[in-house]
């Protein structure tokens, strides 16, 4: 749940993107406020774009250190505009959102297991021209026995307005413990549309043929090939503090998105 962060910032670690634009506010930004090492400071500002503030949130996931982004890249729906003016007094007044990750742990045909978190979501995708042919447990028990589709996807409140909406999935209230499963391009079942399930569920994603129509799946950035299932649940051990300025919160912006604006 969103609420205000009411505490001073002093010691400030800068984190950006490669760009030009994100290296140029950086340079300014710790020429004026300074630039501790991250270990050092109290909160994390990451300049860039959702990309960069993606690899912010799981690099210092566990530190238990505040996030402030300001928009220096190309999509910035997790960031605020970009000011050079009274940092201090924003990160002050700055709005606390409360995100936990999504942990994937996807096996692949080699009987291979590998661990990776996201918080926006996790994909699976068909890898050839074949779509792919999945079954779906939740808490393991089958709901679907088979969806033949380009894949799907579990998104977080954070990420139901990223990829999640682009396939017709539902927006979620940043505070609302719920996870969105949204299927991607389905053709059977044709008329389903995907669920919303309770955000300690657990989601499993066997695939069926998986030799014959490979499947890959992809947490926010990391991905994994020829996978035989993945396993994807909410870590509700971490929750990470990402700060937004009053008036441009992450549920006001989640909300905003409903209405079309």
């Amino acid at each position: 749940m969103s609420r205000p962060a009411s505490q001073h910032y002093e010691r400030i670690a800068f984190v950006a993107s490669q760009t030009p634009e994100a290296a140029g506010a950086l340079a300014k930004l710790a020429a004026r406020y300074g630039n501790v090492d991250p270990e050092a400071s109290e909160i994390i500002v990451a300049l860039g774009g959702d990309g960069l503030m993606l690899q912010t949130l799981r690099r210092f996931m566990r530190s238990g250190k505040p996030i402030y982004g300001m928009h220096r890249g190309t999509v910035g729906f997790l960031m605020n505009e970009f000011q050079e003016d009274r940092l201090k007094e924003r990160l002050a007044a700055a709005i606390t959102a409360l995100v936990h990750p999504l942990f994937m742990r996807a096996t692949d045909v080699a009987g291979k297991s590998h661990e990776h978190y996201a918080f926006n979501e996790v994909s699976v995708f068909r890898q050839t021209y074949q779509a792919a042919r999945l079954r779906i447990l939740i808490d393991g028990k089958e709901r679907l026995a088979e969806l033949v589709a380009d894949g799907a996807l579990i998104a977080t409140p954070a990420g139901s307005t990223a990829y999640n909406l682009s396939a017709q999935g539902p927006i979620i209230p940043i505070d609302a413990p719920l996870l969105a499963l949204t299927p991607i391009s389905p053709f059977r079942p044709r008329r389903w549309r995907g669920a919303l399930l309770p955000d300690k569920a657990g989601v499993t994603i066997e695939v069926l043929e998986a030799e014959k129509r490979p499947v890959a799946a992809v947490a926010d950035h990391d991905e994994v090939r020829d996978i035989a299932r993945v396993d994807v649940r909410m870590d509700h051990s971490i929750a990470i503090k990402m700060l937004f300025d009053p008036g441009h919160s992450l549920d006001e912006r989640i909300l905003r998105e409903q209405f079309g604006y």
